[in-house]
Formats: structure tokens, sequence, C-alpha cells
């Protein structure tokens, strides 16, 4: 596989789950191995937003935090896409009303779906949609 969209909550499950869902693990493998992760523009948004939770919890620290973002802000240079491309917001509500997503997960699987790509996720109910809307998931 050479491209697949990630969700926010796989690369999330790297830093902030203990211990790491074995699924998480396999995607990233599969960046280690030579895939690349396309991603939305909001998902720094939202992984900054999960690093925060997880801090307000007490899961992370903010030095966990900081080396988190560092090592992300790597893998963003090397093997994660950042796409900037505004997404529709028809598109994105459509989908969202259709499959009963948020548009935060409604906007990864429009990219998914647009791109053809598979898609990576921990979400249950994102990936039940991609399933149903004909997006492949990575297994």
């Amino acid at each position: 596989m050479k491209h697949f969209v990630l969700d926010a909550s796989v690369a999330l499950a790297w830093f902030v789950d203990h211990p790491v869902a074995p699924y998480a693990n396999r995607v990233k493998q599969l960046l280690l191995s030579g895939s690349r992760a396309v991603v939305p523009a909001l998902w720094q948004l939202e992984v900054t937003n999960g690093f925060l939770v997880a801090e307000r919890r007490g899961t992370l620290t903010s030095l966990d935090t900081s080396q988190a973002m560092h090592n992300l802000e790597i893998m963003l240079a090397q093997v994660i896409e950042n796409r900037q491309e505004p997404v529709s917001m028809r598109r994105v509500l459509a989908l969202a009303r259709e499959f009963r997503l948020t548009a935060y997960d409604a906007a990864y699987l429009d990219t998914a779906r647009g791109l053809q790509l598979p898609l990576a996720t921990l979400d249950n109910r994102l990936a039940d949609a991609a399933t149903d809307a004909g997006v492949h998931l990575v297994r």
C-alpha cells in the first residue's frame, strides 16, 4: 500500500494509549515501511486538541506532549502529506448527515473518497461509514 488517509484517532493512539492498539502499531509500521499518509487540513488541529485533552485528564504531561508533537512534526516532514485544500462544507455536511458522523469525521471520509484512498481509523462509526460509502479500510 503506497498511500492512505490517516485519521487523528490512529496518530493519537501512538502517543496517548497505553498499551497502543495493535491496529495503530500496524499502521505505524506501514509508514515505517515506505507508505505515506494523507491527512486533511483539520488533522493537525484535531491531534493538538487530543493532546490537550490527554493533558487535562492527566494521561500526558506537557513534556510528553512536547515530545509527541516533535515526533509528529518529523513524521509530517517525512511520511505524512498535509493537504491544504479546503474541504467542501456542502460535501462534508452531506456525508455527515448521510452517515451520522461529526463534520470532522466526514472530512476524513470525504478526503479518502475524493482521493480514492483507503482510510486508517480506530473510530468504529467512521470505519462503518467508510465501508458503507465504498471506501476501503487499512487492515
